[in-house]
């Protein structure tokens, strides 16, 4: 059935339906949901919510971890150590992007051919291995090999993690839980610093500087959970060991109510065209586009911004640790408030509008006022991570039809990470220490982000409001399930 994301929208479409005379669509709202098992719906949601969130936010905590911690070892001697020129060390960084954006389809195209229990774990597994193997490289070709194949490995994870949610969650439900899995990207920065503070104390340590330990350590981590994770991840609800017969059919009948997850729907090239002419579709993309440059320059290069306001090595990896954890802490708020309220763009405005101030602040702040700087990378971690976890949700929320769905979806991860590929070539040695251009870049990217923001904010209003006056000169639509978003029942979550 459709999802309303407003209880008077709910309750007007009722109304007409009543008025509507006989053979009108008998309409739903999640909120009206019958339920005659007696099953507790609330506990049961808690109890998806403990077994599912918490291994899968770990999975992506180490998937973070050991993309960004990159930034860490260079501040420990990877530069140095293997004689890599700072041009050099931003190509390594962009070829993780490369492999990441070319494999994104085809990994979710390998988790929809297998299982999420045999498919997210065996990933992680590569991943660490490759994590593991940067410690030991010996140069520079080595180092640029391995971050490719990271980007590889890893870039199944995300867009598997959101399909697979959608197997479990209303998609009213998605984005919170979405928002949760994602503030392990901001906790992975913070808990990367205090890694590499006390990691930098095994200098010398088997005869390796500090940065090598930075990755052996952290991979060999990775490497451990991934193999606990075979015990942990659970395919779908119609197989999980954890569920009963009748909690099983019950989960399927909210997710039958709620949206087309338990639709039989084959997939069809139609529903790929229907994605690729869909503005709307094209907006969530550029929605991500314009955040994932400065989500991804912060997280690499933020050790290095700190080290050059001033501060010692060991100092700046300590202090990377206060505004991810601010950010993990603002992504929650956020994301609740977003769930209760159901409004997306406000949200995304507001946050996005603090990361702007930050980026101001570290533009213009005189070199002598180091402090106000720092400041400057708190506001902005603390903008960026709750604008990113809602554009990443949106789509997810509004897009009707698998096969359209399951294209948006891809669509707005590609395009934005190519806003990664980038950032990666911004923060350019000859830069420093005030980093004009990847500064100027970031907060260039974050003023459009308003503008697609906005625009996006418009255009959904203009498209649920001309859906209303449809349905009130008795307009009802045909059916008795909503299969697609351009139905006058779909109402859009904005």
């Amino acid at each position: 059935m459709a999802t309303i994301s407003a209880q008077h929208d709910q309750e007007k479409i009722a109304l007409e339906q009543g008025n509507g005379g006989s053979g009108a669509p008998s309409l739903s709202s999640e909120e009206n949901f019958a339920n005659p098992t007696g099953i507790d719906e609330k506990a049961l949601v808690r109890r998806l919510d403990l077994k599912l969130l918490p291994p899968l936010t770990l999975l992506y905590l180490l998937s973070f971890l050991d993309r960004s911690n990159i930034g860490n070892a260079k501040l420990d001697g990877l530069t140095t150590d293997l004689h890599i020129t700072g041009n050099q060390y931003l190509l390594t960084l962009t070829m993780y992007f490369v492999g990441y954006v070319l494999f994104e389809i085809p990994c979710n195209i390998v988790l929809k051919r297998t299982t999420p229990k045999l498919w997210l774990p065996t990933l992680m597994l590569v991943w660490g291995i490759v994590a593991t193997l940067m410690g030991v490289s010996q140069s520079f070709a080595g180092i640029v090999v391995a971050r490719t194949f990271l980007g590889i490995t890893e870039s199944g994870l995300f867009p598997g993690v959101v399909f697979y949610l959608s197997m479990w969650y209303k998609r009213t439900e998605t984005h919170y839980r979405v928002a949760l899995f994602f503030s392990a990207a901001s906790l992975a920065g913070a808990f990367g610093g205090i890694l590499a503070y006390g990691i930098g104390f095994m200098k010398g340590v088997g005869g390796y500087n500090g940065w090598r330990w930075i990755f052996i350590i952290e991979g060999l981590l990775t490497v451990v959970v991934s193999l606990l994770s075979y015990l942990f991840i659970h395919n779908y609800p119609s197989t999980a060991p954890f569920l009963t017969e009748p909690e099983r059919a019950f989960i399927h009948a909210r997710l039958k109510h709620s949206s087309d997850a338990t639709l039989n729907e084959p997939f069809s090239w139609g529903g790929v065209r229907e994605a690729l002419g869909d503005y709307k579709c094209w907006l969530y993309g550029l929605g991500f586009h314009t955040m994932s440059l400065p989500l991804y320059t912060l997280s690499l290069f933020l050790p290095t911004i700190i080290k050059t306001l001033g501060y010692s090595a060991a100092n700046a990896q300590l202090l990377t640790v206060p505004p991810y954890a601010v950010a993990t802490i603002l992504t929650v708020i956020v994301a609740v408030l977003s769930e209760k309220t159901k409004k997306r763009a406000p949200f995304i405005l507001a946050s996005t509008s603090l990361a702007i101030i930050g980026y101001i602040l570290l533009l213009t702040t005189p070199a002598n006022k180091p402090g106000v700087s720092y400041v400057g990378t708190i506001f902005a971690a603390a903008g960026i991570y709750p604008s990113t976890a809602i554009v990443l949700s949106w789509p997810a929320a509004n897009v009707s039809g698998q096969t359209k769905r399951a294209t948006a979806t891809a669509m707005t991860i590609t395009i934005g990470n190519l806003g990664a590929v980038l950032g990666t070539q911004l923060y350019r040695p000859n830069t420093s220490p005030r980093w004009f251009l990847g500064h100027g870049f970031a907060i260039g990217y974050l003023a459009m982000n308003l503008v697609v923001t906005s625009v996006l904010w418009y255009s959904l209003g203009r498209e649920n409001n001309a859906k209303e006056l449809k349905r009130s000169a008795g307009d009802l639509g045909e059916g008795e399930e909503v299969r697609s978003d351009a139905d006058v029942r779909w109402i859009f979550q904005r």
